[in-house]
């Protein structure tokens, strides 16, 4: 049985449940990145205040991208916090006002993110789902770039 879109019905079962979960670190992550704005205090104030504002505007854009693609496949996107809670490996981060502490948090959310968008590229392939396969592919270029700029940061 296929879905709107072509795809194999029970594939897509999976790709949803999948982007979910995706969906749910990433509305912790935004959450994180919006505190650590707010919150950030010291010599890199205007360096970090700004970078932070970047990361949740640019989380918040692919946190949409998520839902929209979980909508597309045929499934809702879940939207309560209590569903995020549940499956979210991101810590909640609460107060954080030093910059190292808030980008060592940053590099360790990319340690949860990555591998679920690895396991989505993979899935997402063997179900020649190519929406969520480019979306995925696009997600972890960039994240490993960012990796490597916040760990240099860090020296």
């Amino acid at each position: 049985m296929r879905n709107s879109i072509g795809l194999d019905a029970k594939k897509t079962k999976n790709l949803a449940d999948k982007l979910n979960n995706l969906l749910a670190n990433y509305q912790v992550f935004y959450m994180n990145t919006r505190g650590y704005h707010w919150n950030i205090k010291g010599d890199d104030f205007f360096e970090l205040h700004a970078k932070f504002e970047e990361l949740y505007n640019d989380s918040l854009i692919k946190i949409d991208e998520i839902a929209e693609r979980i909508l597309t496949l045929g499934y809702t996107p879940l939207h309560t916090c209590s569903d995020y809670i549940g499956l979210t490996k991101i810590n909640q981060d609460r107060n954080i006002t030093s910059g190292k502490e808030a980008i060592k948090n940053i590099l360790k959310a990319y340690t949860e993110l990555l591998p679920l968008e690895r396991e989505l590229l993979i899935i997402s392939s063997d179900s020649d789902d190519e929406g969520t396969n480019a979306l995925m592919s696009d997600y972890i270029r960039e994240q490993e770039k960012s990796i490597w700029m916040y760990s240099s940061y860090l020296g």
